[in-house]
């Protein structure tokens, strides 16, 4: 869908299937503690480099993938991890991969561009995402991911990442991406680390 120029998106007027403190208050259900930042929002990686200050914790991208059998994934990883698509196949045992369509991110996940995030699986009811985590990312003391809208970032354990993917009805698969490791931006990663969608 086109908009003419300073038409908002028809979409970015639809309220989010789930709100950022309903997603909160089920981290708190569920006995996970998270702390939330307010910033200003953020829709690339180097943007939140550049305003999100200095928040403890690693820092994460998200990529919401469609394979060529149909099949969708969402990658959580490392911010600085390179990842090439071209090879990202072989290490999650998919058909090719692409980045999926922005109705889709709608449509599946109740998310817009720039928000795409873990915490999204909590609309996925259907199961129709398989999830796959970096294993350096896991490594660090908190990960922090946008609470479904990219103005605010949330800390939480990789433990209890885990807890929460578990709670929403997906098993996540953990992958080792040290071969493609690299910085991000790197002209290697065809653009996927540059992508505000991925943020």
């Amino acid at each position: 869908m086109s908009c003419a120029p300073n038409t908002p998106d028809p979409q970015s007027l639809e309220p989010l299937p789930t709100s950022p403190e309903r997603l909160l208050a089920y981290l708190a259900e569920l006995g996970i503690a998270a702390v939330t930042h307010s910033h200003p929002p953020l829709h690339t990686v180097e943007e939140s480099k550049a305003l999100r200050g200095e928040l403890p914790g690693g820092h994460c991208k998200s990529l919401f993938l469609k394979d060529r059998k149909g099949r969708l994934w969402l990658l959580v990883a490392d911010e600085d991890r390179r990842v090439e698509l071209n090879r990202l196949h072989t290490r999650l045992g998919s058909a090719r991969l692409s980045f999926a369509s922005t109705e889709l991110l709608w449509e599946v996940l109740g998310v817009r561009p720039g928000s795409v995030t873990p915490f999204a699986l909590v609309n996925d009811r259907a199961g129709r995402v398989s999830v796959a985590l970096d294993r350096h990312m896991l490594e660090h003391e908190l990960v922090n991911y946008h609470p479904l809208l990219n103005d605010k970032t949330t800390a939480i354990r990789p433990a209890d990442l885990l807890s929460f993917i578990r709670a929403t009805g997906h098993e996540p698969a953990v992958v080792d991406l040290m071969d493609d490791e690299g910085a991000a931006g790197d002209p290697a990663c065809g653009g996927a680390a540059l992508r505000p969608s991925n943020v």
